[in-house]
C-alpha cells in the first residue's frame, strides 16, 4: 500500500458570465495578462422542493494569446467555458497586510456567445498560437484542428483529441 502514489490532478472546468470587462495589462517583460471574474449559477431544490439558485463568483487569470483574445472579444455579460487549474497567490499590500487569493489560471477558454464569421476567423487564428476556442468547436493550443467555412459563412472546426496528460497515471 505504501507504493501507491496519489496523482497530481488540478483541473477545473466551469461555465459562467463575466461580471465586468476583463482588466488587461502587460508585464514589464511584455507578457499579456487578463484578469476577470465570472459568475457561475447553480440551481437546486431545497428540502421543501422549491427551486433555488446560488451564484459563485470566481476569479480568472489568462496569459499570452489567450489574454489578448479575452481583451479583444470579451465584455461584461459574455458567456465563457473555462478549462484551467486552481492557483493561489500571496502578496503584501502597501500598508503591510498580507493578501491571499485563489483563482483559476485558464488553459483554454471557449467563448459561448454567437460571433460573426470574421470574429470566428480571428478566434481561430489566435487559437493556433494560444488556446482559445470558439463556440463552433475546440482547438487545443498544441493540436490545432482543421477549420473550414461552410456555405452559410460559419467556421466549422474539426474537433481534435485533447490530451489531459493522464495517460501515464498508475492507480
Amino acid at each position: 500500500m505504501s507504493d501507491l502514489k496519489m496523482p497530481d490532478i488540478n483541473n477545473v472546468l466551469i461555465a459562467g458570465n463575466l461580471t465586468n470587462d476583463p482588466a488587461f495589462r502587460k508585464t514589464s517583460s511584455g507578457t499579456s495578462v487578463a484578469n476577470f471574474y465570472i459568475a457561475s449559477n447553480r440551481k437546486y431544490r431545497d428540502n421543501s422542493g422549491i427551486w433555488r439558485e446560488t451564484v459563485c463568483y470566481v476569479g480568472v487569470v489568462a496569459w499570452h494569446k489567450v489574454a489578448e483574445a479575452c481583451h479583444e472579444i470579451l465584455k461584461r455579460g459574455s458567456s465563457v467555458l473555462i478549462d484551467g487549474e486552481l492557483q493561489s497567490r500571496n502578496w503584501k499590500n502597501e500598508d503591510g497586510t498580507s493578501r491571499n487569493v485563489v483563482e483559476i489560471r485558464a488553459r483554454r477558454i471557449q467563448f459561448l456567445n454567437k460571433k460573426s464569421s470574421k470574429d470566428l476567423e480571428e478566434i481561430y487564428a489566435a487559437s493556433t498560437q494560444g488556446s482559445v476556442t470558439s463556440s463552433t468547436g475546440a482547438v487545443p493550443a498544441d493540436q490545432p484542428g482543421k477549420a473550414a467555412t461552410n456555405e452559410s459563412g460559419e467556421i466549422q472546426v474539426e474537433p481534435t483529441d485533447f490530451d489531459f496528460g493522464y495517460q501515464d497515471l498508475k492507480l
